[in-house]
């Protein structure tokens, strides 16, 4: 059973499906006109194409009779969903040899300064040691922020001056992990729009001069993607594949959405594990992602909806 931050963060994608869902049930068939709804329902969740897909695997198990009625359909869905995420799940790497080195890409606004800092605070609770790289340098306010959250943590950022070369910074911040002996390196990237592609020339730029020192880094390249966005969190994954090697992701700001179905699209055009969830402002507000946990908690009928 669910509970806590995911079940809240999830509230508003719940509220959507399972409020549906029970107002769909009520003194129904299951027939043409109930899967149509269902299709649309599902769709409104931000399933979007994927929500025709289980409907129509819905049909067939109804023509086979392995579903006779409505009330049988949620669990029919979770059992459908759980399967769309196979394979979703996965452990942050951990390179043999100090420092793991992680990249984080995604574009400005999806909540990847925040994710990073999210991020450092866990590994910090977790014993290890880490470094932050600011390599966001053409937005003045990424480093400022990333800078401000190093010190709230306690934690050492590299940093040059605003509009310095980001592989510059990927290259200082990767010598002194080395140097250093820290666990963990976290470089934070330029986030500009995801279709200009000097913005992924420079992604290869930074992978090249951190494998001059360190081969087989980076260990983990991580897409932040902003939850409340759906649909074009979805386009943003599908630019980011093509152009960077993107090994999981982050889905921010989950607690501020009813799109929270967006992550089964986003696993569509993108089928790397989803490593974190984001759900809260606060610093310890990053959920290890575990599939069953989170398809129950956007399913789970609450009270005043059953």
């Amino acid at each position: 059973m669910v509970f806590g931050k995911l079940l809240n963060a999830l509230k508003k994608t719940r509220d959507v499906l399972t409020t549906g869902l029970s107002r769909l049930f009520k003194g129904r068939q299951l027939d043409d006109d109930f899967l149509d709804e269902l299709e649309e329902l599902l769709y409104n969740s931000d399933l979007g194409p994927l929500g025709t897909k289980v409907v129509e695997r819905l049909k067939e198990a109804y023509r086979k009779k392995e579903v006779r009625s409505v009330e049988e359909v949620p669990a029919f869905l979770r059992v459908q969903l759980l399967e769309m995420m196979a394979g979703c799940e996965g452990e942050i790497a951990r390179s043999p040899t100090a420092p793991t080195v992680i990249l984080v890409v995604g574009v400005n606004g999806a909540g990847k300064t925040t994710s990073i800092a999210k991020l450092a605070n866990h590994l910090k609770r977790q014993g290890h040691s880490v470094l932050l790289g600011a390599g966001d340098t053409f937005r003045a306010a990424a480093v400022e922020q990333l800078t401000l959250w190093s010190e709230r943590l306690g934690i050492d950022i590299v940093k040059q001056a605003t509009g310095a070369d980001p592989a510059a910074v990927a290259f200082d911040a990767t010598a002194a992990a080395i140097a250093r002996g820290v666990d963990y390196l976290i470089l934070d990237t330029a986030g500009r729009l995801h279709t200009q592609k000097n913005l992924m020339t420079e992604l290869e730029k930074i992978v090249r001069v951190v494998k001059k020192q360190l081969p087989d880094a980076p260990h983990e390249t991580l897409l932040v993607l902003d939850g409340t966005t759906g649909q074009n969190a979805i386009r943003q994954a599908a630019e980011f594949a093509k152009s960077a090697p993107v090994s999981g992701l982050i889905l921010a700001k989950m607690d501020g959405t009813a799109k929270g179905g967006a992550l089964f699209g986003i696993r569509d055009v993108l089928p790397v594990p989803v490593k974190f969830l984001g759900v809260g402002e606060g610093i310890d507000d990053l959920e290890k992602f575990v599939a069953a946990d989170y398809v129950d908690a956007i399913l789970k009928f609450d009270e005043a909806a059953a």
